[in-house]
């Protein structure tokens, strides 16, 4: 479900298998003539050829989910309503799938959350992919490691399965909320990253950030939930590390425009992909309001963002209180 560069590598995953076929639901029908004539995504890691014979493609989500039982999502945040505003059938009985690394905007809840309460899906029915992955390296098949989150853990360890490869490794985690709040703050950190090395702070603050980042996501996700975890595994730590310092990451992209002076929307205009930290910036920031766990990256990222404090002194600030 989603036609960019995160949806385009997992349609790549899930048909490593030969004898496995798809849907793949977009929202252009010109994007899907463009893929069925071409056999490539034009938009989107256009270097990964598809036999569009096993896929069906479909701009109708409820005809993509009637004729599926496992579902997918991979759209950024901010269009996940939008989308599902169009459906009319219930989800009640499909497995839902969360690969979206962001907070559903204005609901301020997480996306296994939204489906959970919103759409009924059962907890079991809901698993989340986390970790360090991105779509570009998936495309060149470059080893990668994948963490599915789920409660059912027979179910858990089947989708894994079914999604492991010589370059794909997945492993399981019961944790699902602790996987999606650090999707999302890893993106805000990758912001606060990329401020920094806009400002030209150099090697040495950026592991100093990292690391203050690192605690400051423990202790959110100490706060909203009491499963065991180690911040240190690749699901979490694995995931900030790679989006705090990849030049494939758009957060940190974004991040580094703000430092170099450009305003929010000359940044957002600059990109040809959306920032998902720019919106989880602001729900993790109502978020916390009410939690109360002391963020200041967050804070100071919210400041910048938001507040339009300069990135100069806002990041200043922020200095005195790292360790």
């Amino acid at each position: 479900m989603g036609g960019g560069s995160w949806a385009t590598a997992l349609a790549k995953i899930c048909l490593i298998n030969p004898d496995r076929q798809i849907n793949w639901y977009m929202r252009r029908d010109s994007q899907i003539e463009a893929i069925m004539r071409t056999r490539h995504n034009p938009s989107y890691l256009s270097s990964v050829s598809f036999d569009t014979s096993r896929i069906h493609f479909s701009s109708d989500i409820n005809e993509v989910v009637r004729d599926s039982d496992l579902l997918i999502f991979a759209t950024p945040s901010p269009y996940l309503k939008s989308h599902l505003e169009k459906l009319k059938r219930s989800l009640r009985s499909k497995i839902v799938v969360s690969a979206i690394k962001g907070i559903v905007p204005e609901e301020n809840v997480i996306v296994s959350e939204y489906f959970r309460t919103k759409y009924g899906v059962p907890e079991n029915n809901l698993m989340v992919i986390g970790g360090p992955c991105h779509a570009e390296e998936v495309a060149q098949q470059r080893l990668s490691y994948l963490t599915i989150g789920g409660t059912d853990m027979k179910l858990t360890q089947w989708f894994a399965n079914t999604i492991t490869s010589n370059y794909i490794k997945a492993t399981i985690n019961e944790d699902v909320f602790g996987i999606e709040y650090a999707s999302v703050l890893k993106n805000v950190y990758a912001i606060a990253a990329g401020i920094c090395h806009g400002l030209k702070y150099g090697d040495n603050f950026q592991a100093v950030l990292m690391c203050n980042a690192a605690q400051e996501m423990n202790r959110f996700i100490t706060a909203v939930s009491d499963t065991p975890r180690s911040i240190d595994d690749s699901v979490y730590l694995g995931d900030l590390l790679v989006t705090g310092y990849s030049h494939y990451s758009r957060n940190h992209t974004f991040g580094t425009l703000i430092g170099d002076g450009y305003s929010v929307k000359q940044a957002q205009m600059e990109m040809e992909m959306i920032a998902e930290g720019y919106y989880g910036t602001k729900c993790m920031k109502e978020i916390n309001a009410e939690r109360k766990v002391d963020m200041p990256i967050l804070d100071s990222v919210y400041n910048i963002l938001y507040g339009k404090i300069s990135p100069m002194v806002e990041i200043k600030l922020l200095t005195e209180k790292m360790h």
